[in-house]
């Protein structure tokens, strides 16, 4: 290693504060274009002071942040939120477990020792979390000293992480960049890190070829690499992406649901705030003026325009708040030529069987709806959809599609699980440890227990 169109809404009408990568992402889109579209053409940028060896990275988005984009947007929805965290820990199943081939525990002294200081749970989490935010995922392999084993896999995270440009003779990426890219920076050379990355294809082969194990393209094997520290990059397969993946769940951003939603919540926080809503009407006759006047022997007229308007006031404070509930207002009447009784004072309500705060119900129902199909994510995974007698979900619906989801997550688990893959085979434990991530299928009742552990029929190993 080296070491060195639907418009969103809008911030000002609205004075909503939210951070600069979502403000950014959200003045794209109200300019009209969309921030997740990739430029056909990439135009890399340069490293500066990094050596004339290295071509520069390809910028993630336009402007090289859509990755803090993206999590801001996330972080501002709390249906994309949950649907993601959910998805997160759906993934990790029961854990990463090595066992023999043949399911018994494992012996080998240099296979315990490796999983002693290479700790998976977090390895597993942190993989999960950028694989299903960006679909992709950085593991950093660590050598020995003579370059003889693997002793060591890290997590590389993914949004501090650049690719290079493609070698233009053979169209392979040989490098990654990890570093501070936020707000638009370029790390120096010597604040970054940068790593050999093996060939996404075949990282076994190119590994053992750099190593001198195994014979390259030419029929020869070349002179082991000096390199102790690479990088493997595993992803889910997305058409017509040159370097960084498109998950399908940013649809999402680009169709306006996402702004929909956001429009909804804030509109109505807004008119609960403000007070929008309309509740009573105050009928006032003009008597009523003249008896305060003689009350209050208030002869001069601007006196009077004075206390018309501490009367609407007190108007105001009686109907408004929940400290005033219960209080009662005393008004007088008379009795006019033709003997009809005649109020001072009439307070009228406006839709009284209305329920404060149902606006939208409908429509917000949609939007998160629209949120979770993005996102593949059912429903009753993660809760109730807004609205009235929407709550309930069977037993059985919730356990299918449990297992439903899990099912849909063994070729995910596979993709992470490939650096184990390179462990076990350029260690050359194959006979000796099989690395899988068994996962919880939820029984009925009749089956005498509530779970029992699955572990896919694919293995990894073989």
């Amino acid at each position: 290693m080296a070491k060195n169109t639907t418009s969103v809404i809008d911030k000002v009408v609205l004075d909503i504060p939210i951070d600069g990568n979502a403000q950014r992402a959200i003045e794209k889109m109200n300019a009209g274009s969309s921030i997740f579209e990739d430029s056909v053409r990439v135009q890399s940028k340069k490293i500066p002071n990094a050596p004339a060896s290295l071509r520069g990275y390809v910028p993630w988005g336009d402007d090289n942040q859509r990755p803090y984009e993206v999590v801001a947007l996330r972080r501002k929805d709390e249906v994309m939120s949950s649907n993601i965290f959910t998805k997160i820990l759906m993934g990790y199943g029961l854990g990463i477990v090595h066992t023999k081939p043949d399911g018994t525990p494992t012996e080998n002294e240099e296979v315990l020792r490796f999983f002693k200081y290479n700790r998976p749970t977090r390895y597993l989490i942190e993989q999960q979390t950028d694989m299903k935010h960006f679909f992709f995922t950085l593991s950093v392999l660590h050598l020995s000293r003579d370059g003889s084993k693997i002793v060591k896999l890290r997590h590389l995270e993914a949004s501090f992480s650049r690719l290079e440009s493609a070698n233009p003779d053979t169209g392979k990426v040989e490098h990654v960049f990890y570093g501070d890219f936020q707000e638009g920076r370029t790390p120096d050379y010597k604040k970054i890190d940068v790593y050999e990355l093996l060939d996404p294809a075949d990282p076994l082969g190119d590994l053992e070829i750099r190593m001198g194990r195994l014979e390259g393209p030419e029929g020869t094997k070349q002179t082991a690499t000096d390199t102790r520290e690479f990088v493997m990059m595993n992803f889910i397969p997305v058409p017509s992406n040159q370097y960084y993946p498109f998950p399908y769940s940013w649809a999402v951003f680009n169709s306006g649901w996402y702004d929909i939603k956001q429009l909804i919540a804030e509109g109505k926080k807004i008119k609960f705030k403000n007070g929008l809503v309309i509740k009573y009407q105050v009928e006032i006759n003009p008597k009523y003026w003249e008896s305060i006047f003689s009350l209050e022997k208030i002869t001069d007229t601007e006196k009077q325009k004075e206390r018309i308007n501490q009367e609407k006031e007190n108007f105001k404070t009686f109907l408004m708040g929940v400290q005033n509930a219960g209080k009662v207002w005393f008004s007088g009447f008379y009795v006019d030529p033709l003997g009809k009784e005649q109020s001072y004072v009439r307070i009228n309500t406006i839709n009284p069987g209305s329920k404060e705060g149902g606006d939208w119900l409908d429509d917000t129902e949609e939007a998160s709806n629209m949120e979770c199909y993005a996102d593949a994510m059912p429903i009753s995974m993660i809760g109730a959809t807004p609205g009235k007698s929407k709550a309930t979900f069977s037993g059985t619906d919730k356990r299918e599609t449990f297992t439903m989801i899990q099912a849909l997550e063994v070729p995910i688990r596979q993709i992470i699980l490939e650096p184990y893959f390179v462990i076990v085979n350029y260690n050359g434990w194959e006979k000796d440890v099989k690395v899988d991530i068994p996962f919880m299928q939820l029984t009925t009742l009749d089956k005498g227990k509530d779970a029992q552990e699955v572990v896919p029929a694919i293995e990894n190993q073989n």
